[in-house]
């Protein structure tokens, strides 16, 4: 079973067509970029792998179901996850907000703390868990929502522009966390208009303007 299926998908806004006959399918061993040019259609189709949106024609199956049926099973980190940086939130509070559907927001076990300061120790983040995440830089707190999607068990994440407003270093380090989690089993589906950093990185990209197209790097060729 594939981690992403999308079949003949079109959709648009009012009468404008964004994608038209999309068909892509993913398994979690790659990390796939998703690029394209501005308006080309790039989060809008996230948008639909998470069951935000629904397709005007075609089919978008996540584990071989609709999207919304398995959402605990993907970790959306989006570019801006907290717009007020300011608010007094220590960053494994944010780490533990992964799993705010299934408790009370406040009330969390040993265990469940313990699973949070793994996840950040997973991006590095790990000796900054008491710090406010309005503290951090913007390169620091992109690994602390990543940490947050790993929180929640995700089998893939899915993120948005993981690396905007970053200095090339920090761009780097994400990346390489990302390639890592990848390497551990959990697919990693991303837009970016960093193509030089992605070409590294990728083992597919997709081109999407309208139309989408799968190109292999040469490290997915390589193996």
């Amino acid at each position: 079973m594939k981690t992403i299926e999308i079949k003949n998908l079109t959709f648009g806004y009012d009468e404008q067509i964004v994608l038209e006959n999309v068909n892509l399918s993913y398994d979690s061993k790659d990390f796939l970029a998703v690029i394209g040019p501005n308006g080309g259609g790039k989060s809008t189709l996230l948008r639909l792998m998470l069951g935000l949106l629904r397709p005007q024609s075609g089919e978008v199956r996540l584990f071989g179901e609709r999207p919304e049926k398995v959402s605990r099973q993907v970790g959306y980190v989006p570019q801006h996850f907290l717009p007020n940086q300011n608010f007094p939130m220590r960053v494994i509070e944010v780490a533990l907000m992964g799993l705010i559907d299934k408790k009370i927001f406040g009330f969390y076990s040993r265990d469940e703390k313990q699973m949070a300061l793994a996840a950040l120790e997973k991006v590095g983040m790990k000796e900054f868990a008491s710090a406010r995440i309005g503290e951090l830089s913007g390169g620091q707190r992109q690994r602390v929502y990543i940490a947050r999607a790993l929180c929640a068990n995700a089998k893939v994440l899915v993120l948005d522009e993981p690396t905007a407003s970053i200095d090339t270093k920090g761009q780097a380090e994400i990346y390489e966390i990302l390639k890592n989690i990848n390497a551990s089993g959990v697919g990693v589906v991303l837009v970016s208009h960093d193509l030089n950093i992605v070409l590294n990185y990728a083992t597919k990209i997709a081109y999407v303007s309208k139309n989408l197209h799968i190109h292999k790097t040469h490290e997915d060729t390589a193996k």
